[in-house]
């Protein structure tokens, strides 16, 4: 059964069909791309194929336009919005980055404050350097024997709307990245009722609306706007996603033209057709397809549960104060039992048994199990952890990294950005102000942000991270033995 039900023809797939109708019209090409359908590049046609380079065109006009789309884009736009119960839809082709920067960037300008939750992506903090505006961060509760962030409280919000009466805007995140769901339709209508914006970031739940088991969908609870990753768990192409508009509380002229200040105007036509069809395919079969996908994860999950030593999180894993929901499609497991951090157990899995997870942190590590895999393939994720924990065992560790501790925000994201630095060894950090990021990626969420007072624990959490080959990304230094720091007069 749908959450909602569909007002426009889901048989159509307009984009689709403009783009099959033009190469098949065999137009001779004195436009861009240089490669001319595949013709004058032999090496890239021979990998990608003829019918990948005959789809990479140009705009024009059969094919519509992205930065005003009028017809064939707009058709398939509002058919994604109709699958999503929304009033308007974006396609988006520089990833959910762009639509969570272009989402902050509508609803609130510089000195404008917004609340949101301290374990947001990279692109949220990256969008107030955009804007000037100014973030009142809500640190979320941490599960203390996963070391885990979850989701936020309607208590935790009614305190940061006494705290930042004045916001224009809150973000949250529906899902976390290990499937955590907030306490979002509380939160959605008292923030409202004192007049903010509700922008969430649901990159990792583009198919909720597609499954009754799944967690409500932020534009069904009422969001003003949502970005929606359908390439992380829809099945569209990497890069393509869409940018949600409800309610009418900001204006799609403004949002339209925020999203063009930064998206390309040579949008690739391969990317925005993939989100076509996979609206199309996600109306017509998800409700089998997903079917699978959480009979694949429950069964991995209880498996998983009786290797000593590991526990894959379900709803019940967490306290009620940080999960109102859970996405099952979410696989994320506890490792610290069986002795190894889960970047240890992200390496093995991916350098002894060919298995790429999606990430491990100090405590767990997530694999992401979409409409995609296969009996098969779970199981052999699932021997392979038996296997580790045989083969890998330790002690069980203990750690105990804050590392989401209310550090204290001494300078905008923007002021901090355009702020004079200096650099400094890491461990001499202690006690200044952060001019860098500082992040394991994935998932991409900082550690640090400009303008952050750096302390000891994240001092002490980076080394961590160093010390069991975690890829840290945002330092100029990519070895992370220093950091840039704003200069004290």
């Amino acid at each position: 059964m749908r959450r909602h039900d569909y007002k426009l023809d889901h048989s159509k797939l307009p984009l689709y069909a403009a783009l099959q109708d033009h190469i098949d019209s065999r137009v001779i090409p004195f436009d861009v791309p240089g490669h001319k359908r595949g013709r004058g590049n032999d090496y890239l046609r021979d990998f990608l194929g003829k019918s990948v380079m005959a789809a990479d065109v140009n705009s024009m006009k059969p094919l519509d336009f992205i930065c005003n789309p009028i017809s064939v884009i707009k058709e398939a736009e509002d058919l994604m919005a109709d699958a999503y119960g929304a009033d308007e839809a974006f396609f988006i082709v520089n990833g959910t980055s762009q639509a969570v920067q272009s989402m902050v960037m509508s609803a609130v300008s510089e000195g404008d404050t917004i609340i949101m939750p301290r374990n947001v992506h990279k692109s949220a903090i990256n969008a107030l350097i955009l804007s000037g505006a100014i973030p009142h961060y809500i640190y979320p509760h941490i599960e203390e024997d996963y070391g885990m962030v979850t989701g936020l409280s309607l208590k935790d919000v009614e305190r940061a709307v006494k705290e930042a009466p004045h916001a224009k805007a809150i973000f949250i995140i529906n899902p976390t990245y290990y499937g955590v769901v907030s306490e979002l339709e509380a939160i959605i209508e008292l923030t409202h009722k004192h007049d903010m914006h509700v922008i969430v970031d649901e990159a990792h739940g583009a198919h909720f609306p597609f499954h009754d088991d799944f967690p409500c969908s932020a534009i069904a609870l009422g969001a003003d706007m949502v970005a929606s990753s359908l390439h992380k768990t829809g099945g569209s192409l990497t890069q393509s996603s869409v940018l949600l508009l409800n309610n009418g509380r900001i204006l799609r002229n403004h949002v339209k033209t925020i999203i063009n200040l930064t998206q390309t105007t040579s949008a690739s036509y391969i990317l925005m057709t993939s989100l076509d069809l996979t609206r199309k395919y996600l109306v017509d079969e998800g409700k089998d397809k997903f079917d699978k996908v959480i009979a694949l994860a429950e069964s991995a999950r209880e498996k998983i549960n009786r290797i000593d030593g590991l526990t894959a999180f379900d709803q019940d894993s967490f306290s009620k104060k940080g999960c109102y929901g859970f996405d099952k499609t979410k696989l994320g497991i506890n490792v610290t039992g069986i002795g190894l951090t889960g970047l240890n157990v992200y390496e093995i899995l991916r350098d002894d048994y060919n298995i790429q997870i999606e990430m491990g942190d100090a405590h767990n590590i997530l694999a992401i199990l979409s409409i995609g895999d296969s009996d098969k393939e779970v199981n052999q994720l699932v021997s392979a952890l038996y296997a580790i924990s045989n083969n890998y065992r330790k002690d069980k560790l203990e750690l105990d990294f804050k590392h989401f501790s209310a550090t204290g925000v001494k300078l905008s994201p923007r002021q901090a950005f355009y702020s004079e630095k200096e650099r400094l060894d890491l461990s001499c950090s202690v006690g200044r102000i952060s001019g860098e990021f500082v992040m394991i990626y994935p998932p991409g969420i900082p550690i640090l942000a400009p303008g952050e007072h750096i302390t000891k624990e994240i001092v002490d959490y980076i080394q961590l991270l160093k010390k069991e080959n975690g890829t840290l990304s945002g330092l100029e230094d990519t070895n992370g033995d220093y950091i840039y720091c704003i200069k004290e007069d």
